[in-house]
């Protein structure tokens, strides 16, 4: 204890320069722990957005991910019926969505434009979308409509094309498993957007019942599961493919795209940042250090010829070093706290990202092992500072360091 007493001691000797040193200590740290606070939460944003947009697994065909469907829903679910009602056994699993991909045509009577349609299940689908879907007008598809044609919604760019709104009648056209043309004619019920322009331009919902008998199939493309935690994807997916042998199983993941790619992206940029301003850290400690052992170098002697070992000697600027780094650690926590809290409340906006046309809110995440490495990294990176600083001092013959000058 005595040690840390001197370390504290010398440290207030000069006190500008020590304050000057715990400032860019603090400095680093905040900017390390509010950049890496805003990467954890973009990461939590696209995985959230990515999750409940596939479904945290995905059951399909065996061939349904690896190759192209010979005619409409030749890869599709026959049993997708019983598969759902025995996932949905498993306390883990909160929804199981049937869903049906297909594609064609779609007119309003003078214009018509390509669409890529999805078959859901009405009754529960537009609950998982969260806010990740914004409805722009009308309402989502009911699980019981009352009027005579089958509902639709659009996506915002397709309707602006077609020209349409909710109650506006318009007809699909697609290709049936038999590989003859179907026509079918709708209402539009809502017009939504996903926040990506090139999806709004092309994405068409319709109850699955209605893109069956479009298609003239019994059949889904794929399950959608979704998981009351996602941390259960890796051992439900175990699970699950465990149980449907004849299955593909993908997670999320293995359809998040985008995540992937931005989080690749940001784990380079932060990851920089981190390194730059450990660096930082380092030549601020390094050279508070070392002024202070030159200007220390006769009372090293002193102490030297006193009886003081090297190690001992060494020690005490490493304690120094160590006061120095905790002082900056913990006034950088104490401002990304701050800088974070101020974010949850100001309700800033960041823009939009490459390729979606809504920003997304900008908050700082508080991750309690973020800040206990970015902490443990700075105070480390003091202490050997130090320590590199003054071995060479201290090894310094005795006579030569008391006739320093």
């Amino acid at each position: 204890m005595k040690w840390l007493l001197f370390a504290f001691r010398n440290v207030g000797r000069n006190r500008r320069r020590a304050l000057i040193t715990v400032l860019i200590t603090a400095v680093g740290t905040a900017a390390i722990l509010i950049g890496g606070g805003f990467a954890l939460y973009t990461y939590e944003s696209l995985r959230e957005a990515a999750a409940r947009d596939s479904g945290h697994l995905i059951l399909a065909h065996k061939e349904y991910f690896d190759r192209e469907e010979d005619t409409p829903m030749s890869l599709g679910l026959d049993d997708f019926a019983a598969a759902k009602q025995a996932l949905l056994q498993d306390d883990r699993v909160r929804a199981v969505l049937p869903r049906l991909h297909f594609s064609g045509l779609i007119s309003n009577g003078d214009k018509s434009s390509v669409f890529i349609g999805t078959g859901v299940d009405a009754a529960t689908e537009f609950h998982v979308k969260g806010p990740f879907m914004k409805m722009l007008g009308g309402e989502v598809l009911s699980a019981s409509p009352t009027g005579p044609l089958p509902e639709v919604m659009l996506g915002e760019a397709l309707a602006k094309q077609l020209n349409a709104k909710p109650g506006s009648v318009l007809t699909l056209l697609s290709t049936t498993t038999e590989g003859s043309l179907n026509a079918l004619d709708v209402t539009v019920r809502g017009v939504f957007s996903l926040g990506v322009p090139d999806i709004d331009k092309r994405a068409v919902y319709v109850a699955l019942g209605t893109a069956q008998k479009l298609l003239v199939t019994d059949r889904a493309s794929l399950l959608a599961i979704y998981l009351t935690r996602t941390e259960d994807t890796a051992a439900m997916r175990g699970e699950v493919s465990a149980r449907y042998p004849s299955r593909a199983l993908q997670t999320w993941e293995d359809q998040a795209y985008y995540y992937v790619a931005v989080r690749s992206l940001y784990n380079r940029i932060f990851g920089l940042l981190g390194a730059i301003m450990v660096v930082i850290v380092l030549f601020a400690v390094s050279n508070t250090m070392a002024m202070a052992v030159v200007e220390r170098t006769r009372e090293i002697g002193t102490l030297r010829a006193l009886g003081t070992l090297p190690a001992q000697i060494v020690r005490v600027f490493a304690l120094e070093g160590w006061v120095l780094g905790s002082a900056g650690a913990l006034a950088g926590v104490l401002v990304a706290l701050a800088t974070a809290g101020f974010f949850a409340v100001a309700g800033f906006q960041m823009p939009p990202p490459p390729g979606r046309s809504d920003g997304y809110p900008l908050f700082i995440n508080v991750d309690a092992l973020l800040y206990v490495l970015a902490a443990v990294a700075v105070i480390g990176v003091s202490t050997v500072a130090a320590w590199l600083m003054s071995r060479k001092a201290a090894r310094k013959p005795i006579v030569e360091a008391l006739t320093h000058v």
